[in-house]
């Protein structure tokens, strides 16, 4: 069985837990290679392939005794790999790679083989691209969401009470009414959440080609909530060829008019949770030390249409 070595855990994942977890990061990579070994002995599997890696986790491409391609995921348990996990036991694989198998104390995950090689991003075509990924996100939202997840009210709720504070943390007199506005916005909409089932980080690159279906989503953070909060990645994605393109508010306003028709919304509120989620992500920016409002967010805000 050839196991991990500490050289392939890829430095980008190394320097990602120890800025996010610190100590806790640093002694879980370092202890990442007897992990993988214990996995790959548990579960009997042995290596099929390198070892890839995002922000939070490790995958691995194995293969099962019995001859089956499969990944084995590895990453800290922590609330959103709890969170992870009810969602890939909701979806059961409707639109979703599926979980085949858990470890409860490492968190580790035994998921489907997919083409990792192959995203949405790949897709020249931003209209087929864009209405395949909505396509693939009305499957999912229309799954009712289970207890044990966070609800979109919580998360709105918190992100109220920080705006002051973080507002006052801006450089531009012009950002600061811009993050006023989009608290204005969740104002208005907090008292109805929603309900559904999101994915909250549906873009291109988390939609992969496969053999059972030709596209599946991975990786979500499951919440519940309204699905206008859950489209922000999608008119995101690809961003730089979208400003390379040079006519951003078309495409964005194309963007949000396919996934709001597919998805049936309330455009005016799906504006107002959209403006959310960019609230959302201003205050993440802020707290890691940003002055300033990211020049995506502010096109994205005047792409979209008026409430």
């Amino acid at each position: 069985m050839r196991t991990l070595e500490a050289g392939e855990v890829p430095p980008h994942l190394a320097a990602s837990y120890s800025t996010g977890f610190g100590e806790e990061g640093r002694a879980w990579i370092a202890g990442l290679p007897a992990l993988a070994t214990s996995m790959l002995e548990r579960w009997d599997l042995e290596r099929d392939g390198t070892a890839r890696a995002g922000e939070a986790a490790l995958v691995v491409p194995v293969v099962r005794s019995d001859g089956t391609p499969v990944v084995l995921r590895l990453q800290l348990p922590r609330q959103e790999t709890a969170a992870a996990l009810i969602g890939l036991r909701t979806w059961n694989g409707e639109g979703m790679v599926r979980l085949l198998d858990h470890d409860p104390v490492s968190s580790s995950m035994l998921l489907e083989r997919l083409n990792g090689a192959r995203t949405l991003a790949s897709v020249n075509d931003d209209d087929v691209a864009m209405s395949t990924l909505a396509e693939l996100h009305a499957r999912l939202i229309a799954v009712p969401a289970p207890r044990g997840l966070r609800g979109l009210g919580d998360i709105a709720s918190e992100m109220l009470d920080q705006v002051p504070h973080a507002s006052s943390r801006l450089a531009d007199p012009a950002d600061r009414q811009h993050l006023r506005s989009w608290a204005s916005a969740v104002t208005e909409l907090a008292g109805e959440p929603g309900d559904r089932l999101l994915h909250w980080d549906l873009h291109y690159d988390n939609v992969l080609a496969a053999q059972r279906e030709p596209w599946i989503a991975i990786d979500p953070e499951p919440l519940v909530g309204d699905p206008g909060f859950d489209l922000w990645p999608a008119l995101n994605s690809r961003w730089d060829d979208v400003v390379a393109q040079g006519d951003t508010l078309r495409t964005v306003r194309r963007r949000f008019d396919l996934l709001t028709d597919v998805l049936g919304l309330d455009r005016a509120r799906a504006t107002g949770w959209t403006m959310g989620r960019l609230l959302q992500n201003a205050l993440w920016d802020i707290d890691d030390g940003e002055t300033r409002l990211a020049p995506s967010s502010l096109a994205i805000a005047d792409s979209l249409p008026t409430r």
